[in-house]
């Protein structure tokens, strides 16, 4: 399998992968403007942002989630309508059918890390069909600096992306063609039948929910946090769209992240090295450190509306949906906490 970019010594043989038509490894963020221009997946905005539609899914789907029910981990999950079982066999067929749909296509990987605390920190990989969810990956979790770590990076957990693979319900036990399945036995989530790209940065949240009080006594939590000169950390929780990432990037304060959280014996930490802030409607008056995002390179704005021959952004057109987004890596914002750690 033809390859290029910062490889290292675990493979995509590893997860079952084979002939495909080319892999690129761990691309740079301009590295992967070129191919979203390229693949026509994408339209760069006034300033630098890559614009991108998701099609159909413009959120997240529910209903379409899994886990997977197997013996070293089914004692420990509350069984229901949130964490709704599928078959160690359903899981082997989906993940073989989709193992055939990828010969011969070209994969996008980066390997990353979730989570600030080093001790606690579980590396990831990122396996998507799209050069623009690769960007999405990058932004939003925790690069690896030093190229000889990166080179000898193995995952603990791989997340593969297929959004053009749609699953036949009658076939694969889902509910509809959009699937998100995690197998903690084989450290994997299998992603298809969507564009929205919060689909992933949620999956990796599951995983950690399961895995760090576990393994670590960390309570994982659903919040933005920042910190005061004084050291005082203060958390702002709340649903989705209700105000966590606003709260947070406030000019008095340090931002220690946008959305995902845990608390350690240490203190809080963040579990990303991005943020993800719902944009629609946004003022430069109210939220000037967000607005500004969205009119810096590297930002990927999701389903956000921009005038094709101006490329300017209009950022109160709701016109795809209510859930327009912005990606963007923390370091966007100026008084955010390098390290994560409050």
């Amino acid at each position: 399998m033809p390859t290029k970019g910062l490889k290292h010594k675990v493979g995509l043989e590893s997860h079952g992968i084979k002939n495909a038509k080319e892999i690129f490894w761990n691309l740079t963020t301009p590295a992967l403007y070129e191919h979203i221009s390229r693949n026509g997946e994408g339209h760069l905005s006034h300033l630098g942002p890559v614009v991108v539609a998701t099609g159909q899914h413009t959120g997240r789907a529910p209903n379409d989630k899994f886990i997977v029910k197997e013996p070293t981990s089914q004692d420990d999950i509350w069984w229901g309508k949130v964490n709704k079982p599928f078959g160690v066999e359903q899981f082997d067929a989906l993940y073989g059918r989709i193992l055939a749909y990828l010969q011969n296509k070209s994969l996008y990987v980066q390997d990353c890390c979730a989570g600030a605390d080093q001790e606690k920190q579980l590396h990831i990989r990122v396996i998507t069909e799209t050069a623009w969810h690769n960007l999405f990956a990058r932004n939003m979790f925790i690069q690896i600096k030093d190229l000889d770590n990166l080179a000898n990076h193995v995952p603990e957990f791989t997340i593969l992306h297929v959004p053009s693979f749609q699953a036949v319900p009658s076939i694969d036990g889902t509910n509809s063609e959009v699937f998100v399945v995690v197998d903690y036995s084989k450290q994997l989530v299998l992603i298809g039948g969507t564009y929205y790209a919060g689909e992933i940065k949620k999956s990796v949240f599951s995983v950690l929910n399961y895995l760090l009080p576990k393994k670590h006594s960390v309570l994982s939590m659903h919040c933005s946090a920042n910190i005061g000169s004084d050291g005082d950390s203060a958390v702002f929780f709340g649903l989705s769209g209700t105000g966590k990432t606003t709260l947070s990037a406030d000019p008095n304060r340090d931002l220690i992240g946008d959305d995902e959280h845990g608390w350690s014996d240490k203190g809080v930490f963040n579990f990303e090295g991005g943020c993800y802030a719902k944009v629609i409607r946004l003022s430069e008056q109210a939220e000037p450190e967000i607005y500004q995002c969205t009119r810096q390179f590297g930002t990927i704005l999701e389903n956000v509306v921009m005038d094709p021959i101006t490329r300017r952004l209009n950022l109160d057109d709701a016109s795809l949906t209510e859930n327009t987004r912005a990606s963007y890596p923390i370091t966007h914002i100026k008084n955010a906490v390098p390290n994560g750690m409050g």
